[in-house]
């Protein structure tokens, strides 16, 4: 199996998690609770929860490894990455959930896919 892409947010980041909540009807399409990385000014980056397959914080940052996401290169001050394989059941989705990912390059200070740097590549 294929290493997860890993990607490491700037010195100061963390996680903020919303809680799971069991409705007394089910909800179809409705995807699982937000994930986030918070940054020491305060700006949020939501992230593709249903991805996330480890994430934590280490020495400061936040540490997160998504599968079924891959590398898709640098635009201007900006990383980008595409959904290659969702890892849930069509129904535990939300149809709305988006295909690419984009983070501004500033806010990230590493980044890697089958244990090889992506930023290193320019």
């Amino acid at each position: 199996m294929r290493a997860p892409l890993v990607i490491e947010f700037i010195d100061g980041s963390y996680l903020e998690r919303d809680e799971a909540v069991t409705p007394g009807l089910p909800i179809v399409g409705n995807g699982p609770p937000g994930t986030r990385v918070v940054f020491a000014d305060g700006w949020r980056i939501n992230l593709p929860t249903d991805q996330i397959v480890d994430a934590e914080v280490v020495s400061g940052r936040a540490r997160v490894s998504f599968g079924g996401m891959r590398w898709a290169g640098a635009e201007d001050r900006s990383l980008a990455f595409v959904r290659v394989k969702d890892l849930w059941s069509p129904e535990r989705l939300s149809p709305e959930r988006g295909v690419r990912m984009t983070l501004d390059r500033a806010r990230v200070a590493g980044a890697w896919q089958e244990a090889v740097s992506l930023l290193d590549a320019g």
